[in-house]
């Protein structure tokens, strides 16, 4: 054993000596007197007359203090062991009892869902639950789950990220207003029509900024939303507006770049780049197109605003379509729709507020992944050729009235 390693015990408390004699002085020494370890005199004592009972004594002593270093020993690995990070508390199992329904709020934090849990006794401790998200790769969405009592935290975070186990309501990027009110009828069970009903009956209870004029269209933000037994086709509207208005209000939309529109007219361009888009990589290029033909007083000529105003969704423009009588035929109308066609979510935005440098004034995707910008009509009538012989390629019946028109700009 390694005395040194023990505090407070030296070598000369177990049996080395302490200190080397000194050497005697020459001279007598007298024999009251005895040289002290450091040279000065010390009274000495008198020889033990019991020579065994000091020897005995002695080893005593020893054993004592072999006895309290071993103690003292046990005592220190007693404390490392015991001083170290206790696991959290945590249940074992997949839980047993009835199913209850957990909801998740919107935005709710790590902490604040293991709060839930632990509240409603699903998990032992809020600590065991935020360790499991942290050792795992699950993105929990929210909405309402079906969980038992005692749950392990990694059953419950089996369950929570799994988006197939969300009761929510999922709105995704794009979908128009009239789109929204089928979804919300649908996920609710309700009788068709009822969210449009809703929305107009309360118009005034869905708390839509001034800039709207009215018309919610692009303020139903995409994104999941909770539903539970007590969720209405109201509140799901008045959610969807709020976190618009979290995500983009009036003056988050102002910006240099696009100096001369309203926060409203980039709203509208957002949802323009939105319903234009084959990806998110090309938002901001789709974005500079339209920017680039609004400065040069150029019709936008979007094939995305005549779906809008019919109702539709398709990839074929005919040139009667093009001759459409409506604010939303930017084919015929110069400048922007009057209002957003469609509800754009965060990409969208940020490429409307920071579009890329460029000089294109057209753009068309030719096929999947494959979006073309150019400043050439020239190239932009081949790009267009090419479009339309893809879709020729893999329509079932394509359509003998499709046609690059006269200025085409995208589809």
């Amino acid at each position: 054993m390694d005395q040194d390693a023990v505090p407070g015990l030296s070598p000369g408390h177990l049996g080395a000596p302490a200190f080397e004699p000194a050497p005697a002085p020459e001279g007598p020494v007298g024999p009251d007197s005895l040289a002290g370890p450091d040279g000065a005199d010390e009274l000495a004592e008198p020889p033990s007359k019991h020579p065994d009972r000091t020897g005995l004594a002695c080893g005593l002593t020893l054993l004592l203090l072999a006895v309290l270093a071993g103690g003292a020993l046990l005592g220190l690995r007693t404390v490392f062991v015991h001083s170290g990070p206790s696991r959290p508390a945590d249940y074992a199992g997949p839980g047993h009892g009835t199913v209850i329904q957990i909801s998740v709020p919107q935005g709710a934090s790590l902490t604040r869902i293991g709060q839930i849990l632990q509240q409603n006794q699903v998990v032992a401790s809020v600590k065991a639950f935020t360790s499991a998200v942290a050792n795992s790769t699950a993105r929990i969405q929210p909405g309402t789950y079906a969980l038992r009592h005692r749950m392990s935290a990694g059953a419950a975070l089996g369950v929570l990220g799994n988006p197939a186990n969300a009761n929510a309501l999922t709105i995704p990027e794009g979908r128009r207003a009239s789109q929204v009110y089928t979804a919300i009828d649908q996920r609710l069970n309700l009788p068709p029509g009822t969210a449009q009903h809703t929305a107009e009956q309360h118009l005034a209870d869905l708390s839509l900024p001034d800039y709207a004029g009215g018309n919610p269209e692009g303020l139903y933000y995409p994104s999941t939303y909770s539903v539970t037994g007590d969720t209405t086709a109201l509140g799901l509207l008045q959610q969807m507006v709020a976190r618009a208005g979290h995500e983009f209000g009036t003056d988050d939309l102002d910006h240099p770049e696009i100096s001369g529109l309203t926060g409203y007219q980039a709203l509208v361009v957002a949802s323009l780049v939105q319903g234009e888009s084959d990806n998110p990589d090309d938002m901001a290029k789709v974005a500079r197109v339209i920017y680039n033909r609004l400065a040069r007083s150029m019709p936008l000529q979007l094939d995305s605003t005549i779906n809008y105003a019919l109702g539709r969704t398709t990839l074929h423009t005919t040139v009667s379509d093009t001759q459409l009588d409506s604010p939303f035929n930017t084919y015929r109308v110069p400048g922007l729709p009057p209002t957003p066609i469609d509800n754009p979510g965060h990409d969208a935005i940020q490429a409307a507020l920071n579009p890329a440098p460029g000089d294109w004034i057209y753009f068309v995707t030719v096929r999947p992944g494959d979006t073309r910008f150019t400043d050439s009509e020239q190239q932009q009538r081949k790009n267009v050729d090419e479009f339309n012989a893809y879709q020729a390629r893999h329509s079932a019946s394509p359509s003998p009235s499709v046609a690059a028109p006269p200025q085409p700009t995208g589809h």
